[in-house]
């Protein structure tokens, strides 16, 4: 068998590799640099994860994604591979440790989010790293032209230098053809080279929807597409809303958003995996990294910003290949609060000086400090203390981020961890003198083992505090103890908000703003906005094609299930479609009937065009829906 084959059967327990994956692993082997272009769900990972593994030495990850970057790391351990993950908001302490086990404990992935590759601490380290590979996830953040540009992804191409035999493959799911330039030339490409699966999907069916009245199309559509289900809206308030309206109807649905505590997370997000919940009402927040297969339907309640987080976002449908459906539901005034949105992302330089100050004022911090900190931070109590308004200030902190002055990480969470700052003769010794902390060492040591000497453990006060017949609080007490003894490097969790100030506090009134790059960036966010708004406003054109031409990709096939193509094939068989609509008419005029019931009765040939003829029967008011969900024939007066 192949040694990248064997590799993935052996880690991965796949017998084969998806289309593209092989041909970029074999050209990552080869020593090339390598640009993959792999829609959500292609299996961007293995493109890099596999050839490192068939390679001596440590593969570097760049990603700028917490939560994805600490998911990876705990896949990759479940697997029995040694992986580490370094990140603003970690200690300075637990970042040494970890990058010494990257020099002399096995480790095989090192995930570093963009901001720390200048830092002191890691290009010393990296200097004694044997580097095998250099991965750059969500590549498409180096270009200014890209949807989420990061200024300190430009800084790869140093870190490039330091290690100048080591080849590098960037990874992305959406690029147009200037952002994928822009990647080759940033990160130092030896010679283009891209390797692209097509971004058309031939199982997902595109539909936009223009209503009035939102909510009742929202029902229509779960009603019609059984299966599990994504309901993407723009506000947390609204994700509780919709999914109460479904609960109310009848529907196992449940929402999600950044702000709900870590524990409630991962409950949601497990029911919903394991289909106890069939639908997810959710902001962007969610699905990201979670393998899915089997999601029957996406709907967008709100218009996305631009094409390439929609195609993100949609392409979470049919990742097992079957038929799935990706639909946007807007109205007229959505287009103009789409517009508003956009603009007020880009606030004014004075702006953004002034929400700088208050932070400064807010954490007590004097110019030149701070570098490195973390803070927990409440949007909601910082503007009320300050009197902003707390969207406004939400888009300053985003652009100040941008800026690489703070990091900003709203859905943060980071457990508890432990690790033992002695070794063992002296840890015997404090045992000896303290008594009193000797029976809750040693249970430490009983349950966490000798790894707490070598790194920072996870830990669970509340298992401790069973296990000891105690309260968390006391355990928090003992540790934070052990801690001022020099005994243990104690790091309890975070589940707050942060903010992580990446430089040094800064006057407010000469903050290093480039004005011309936020004007820039500005005008490309328009650009974006009126490519969605063009797509979903188009009646003639295939969906699929307005997003291959979007990102550069010629096709000449009308992909035959968007809600354009579907209409335009009624069109050429209007027997059929007037014979649908003269037996749908004449079945419900003698009785109300369910979408299955009149399926059933009519037979049709046509199940994709019937359902079509059945949208446009309710859109145009001809049949409605009764308070049991059957179809009604509307008498006309």
């Amino acid at each position: 068998m192949k040694q990248t084959l064997s590799i993935l059967n052996r880690y991965w327990g796949y017998t084969a590799f998806r289309p593209v994956q092989e041909e970029i692993i074999d050209a990552v082997l080869a020593g090339e640099d390598v640009l993959a272009l792999l829609p959500t769900g292609g299996g961007k990972s293995i493109c890099f994860q596999v050839p490192a593994m068939a390679r001596e030495g440590i593969c570097i990850v760049v990603t700028p994604l917490i939560a994805l970057m600490k998911d990876q790391v705990e896949q990759l351990t479940k697997r029995g591979i040694k992986a580490e993950a370094v990140f603003s908001g970690m200690s300075k302490k637990e970042i040494d440790i970890k990058l010494d086990n990257c020099i002399y404990g096995g480790v095989k992935f090192l995930y570093v989010s963009p901001e720390r590759l200048q830092t002191d601490i890691f290009l010393e380290r990296l200097k004694k790293m044997q580097v095998a590979l250099l991965a750059v996830d969500e590549a498409h953040c180096i270009s200014q032209w890209g949807y989420d540009f990061r200024p300190s992804y430009l800084r790869i191409s140093d870190v490039r230098e330091l290690i100048p035999d080591v080849n590098v493959v960037a990874l992305t799911a959406t690029a147009t053809p200037e952002v994928r330039d822009d990647i080759q030339d940033k990160l130092l490409f030896v010679k283009k080279n891209v390797f692209q699966k097509s971004f058309a999907r031939d199982n997902l069916s595109y539909a936009v929807r223009k209503v009035e009245g939102k909510e009742k199309k929202l029902l229509e559509i779960v009603r019609n597409v059984p299966g599990s289900a994504i309901i993407y809206t723009r506000t947390r308030k609204s994700t509780k809303e919709i999914a109460a309206l479904l609960l109310k109807n009848g529907f196992s649905a449940d929402f999600y958003h950044a702000g709900l505590p870590h524990e409630d997370r991962v409950a949601k997000q497990e029911n919903w995996i394991r289909n106890k919940r069939r639908i997810m009402v959710a902001t962007n927040a969610f699905g990201m990294g979670i393998d899915k297969p089997d999601v029957r339907l996406v709907v967008h309640m709100d218009l996305p910003q631009d094409l390439e987080s929609y195609y993100q976002e949609a392409g979470r449908a049919g990742r097992d290949e079957r038929k799935a459906f990706a639909v946007v539901i807007y109205e007229s005034v959505d287009i103009d609060d789409l517009r508003n949105r956009v603009q007020q992302q880009y606030p004014s330089i004075n702006y953004m000086k002034k929400v700088y100050q208050c932070m400064a004022n807010y954490y007590k911090m004097a110019v030149g400090s701070g570098m490195g900190q973390s803070f927990d931070f409440e949007i909601q109590d910082f503007s009320d203390n300050y009197k902003l308004d707390h969207i406004e200030v939400y888009y300053a902190l985003k652009k100040l981020e941008e800026e690489e002055l703070i990091q900003f990480n709203e859905s943060f969470y980071n457990p508890s961890q432990l690790h033992m700052a002695v070794d063992n003769k002296a840890l015997y010794e404090f045992q000896i003198a303290n008594a009193k902390f000797d029976y809750f060492i040693k249970m430490l040591l009983r349950v966490y083992g000798g790894e707490l000497f070598n790194n920072f453990v996870k830990v669970s006060e509340a298992q401790l505090a069973k296990m000891l017949e105690t309260t968390e609080t006391e355990i928090v007490k003992a540790l934070e103890k052990l801690g001022e003894y020099g005994i243990v490097n104690y790091d309890r969790k975070k589940e707050k908000p942060q903010v992580v100030f990446t430089v040094p506090r800064q006057d407010a009134n000469n903050l290093a703003l480039n004005k011309v790059r936020l004007a820039q960036r500005e005008s490309n966010a328009k650009q974006k906005m009126e490519a969605i708004i063009a797509y979903v406003t188009h009646e003639k054109a295939c969906r699929t094609r307005l997003i291959l031409d979007y990102f550069g990709e010629t096709s000449y096939d009308s992909c035959g299930i968007c809600d354009v193509c579907v209409s335009l094939k009624h069109n050429k068989k209007d027997h059929d479609i007037d014979q649908y609509h003269l037996q749908a008419r004449h079945l419900l005029g003698e009785q109300p009937l369910t979408m299955e019931e009149l399926m059933d009765n009519i037979n049709p040939k046509n199940r994709d065009a019937f359902l079509e003829v059945m949208r446009e029967m309710v859109d145009a008011g001809e049949v409605s829906y009764d308070d049991q969900w059957r179809l009604v024939l509307v008498i006309s007066q």
